[in-house]
């Protein structure tokens, strides 16, 4: 009877000791409420007025009494241009994404075996990517420019009959661009997985030497799936910038030649900027938004849902 008794007074200071979760680092909870409401306002808000939007028949200025409903959308998919954009978005993105991994990998793991000059290679590589999109189009412009780039160039060396013009090819001009792409994006992968295989244990590499694994394999099977969480991280980075892609492609062929190299970001821009038709480019962007989420939403269950459920 004294034990259960004793029971209670206990609790009750354990109780009067544990902290509340409202005032639980409250200062940086306090600190973090500006943060908050520039999300709900600026990107939760501005995403649902632009949603909303979609729906009228805006054009020089937001119109929301002029309700359409799905035209725009019907509009939108009927639309070649459209078509064609989303078609070199996927291209583009698809190759970017497994090209930039293989290539900045690759050199990420050339550096990590502690080469001699490593800092000089590892800012060559780097280098690219503090150039904006807009140079680096137009330095891509001149190099695939078949009257004074390579094509000329290998023409000069004995090879009258090698062509390389991807610029002026409607069929492979989506390719130009990405290799400008990569070169730029590439060093900047290579810096992220190069950061996350300096922070692999030495002894992986010390037990994998005396079991005589090849180092090939060692990467395969055993760094790279440790590494997860950098590659979901380079991941998100590329895709982001997939979305939006759009100075590149300006510097380098503004859309042609003819329509064979739009994107979705400047259909947007020329429609909400240049056509004044603000209903169909709020439509075009929320598009773009759906095309993220549907990438984003699976990820996410599949990151955190399953960790919960485990």
């Amino acid at each position: 009877m004294a034990v259960t008794e004793g029971v209670g007074p206990v609790a009750e200071r354990t109780a009067a000791k544990r902290p509340n979760r409202l005032t639980k680092n409250l200062s940086a909870k306090i600190a973090s409420i500006p943060m908050i409401l520039t999300a709900l306002v600026v990107f939760i808000g501005c995403t649902v007025w632009t949603i909303y939007h979609s729906f009228t028949k805006s054009r020089l200025l937001p119109a929301p009494d002029k309700w359409v409903g799905l035209d725009q959308y019907e509009r939108l998919w009927s639309t070649r241009r459209w078509l064609v954009s989303i078609e070199n978005l996927a291209i583009y993105g698809i190759c970017s994404l497994v090209l930039s991994l293989v290539i900045g990998f690759t050199l990420a793991a050339l550096l990590d075996r502690k080469i001699r000059g490593e800092a000089i290679f590892r800012s060559i590589f780097l280098y690219p990517f503090a150039l904006s999109f807009i140079v680096t189009g137009l330095v891509w412009q001149w190099i695939l420019n078949p009257q004074f780039g390579i094509q000329k160039i290998v023409r000069g060396w004995g090879w009258e009959n090698f062509t390389f013009d991807p610029l002026n090819n409607a069929q492979i001009v989506i390719y130009g661009i990405l290799i400008a792409g990569i070169w730029q994006g590439s060093g900047f992968i290579m810096v992220i997985l190069l950061a996350g295989l300096r922070g692999i244990d030495q002894d992986i590499w010390k037990a994998s030497r005396v079991e005589g694994i090849p180092a090939w394999k060692t990467y395969i099977f055993i760094i790279i799936p440790m590494m997860r969480p950098i590659f979901v991280t380079a991941l998100v980075l590329i895709a982001a910038g997939i979305i939006k892609v759009y100075d590149l492609v300006v510097a380098q062929t503004s859309g042609g030649p003819g329509i064979a190299s739009e994107v979705p970001a400047k259909y947007v821009i020329e429609k909400m900027f240049q056509s004044q038709n603000l209903g169909q480019g709020f439509a075009a962007s929320t598009m773009m938004l759906v095309s993220v989420l549907v990438v984003l939403i699976p990820w996410a269950y599949l990151e955190f849902g399953g960790k919960r459920r485990d």
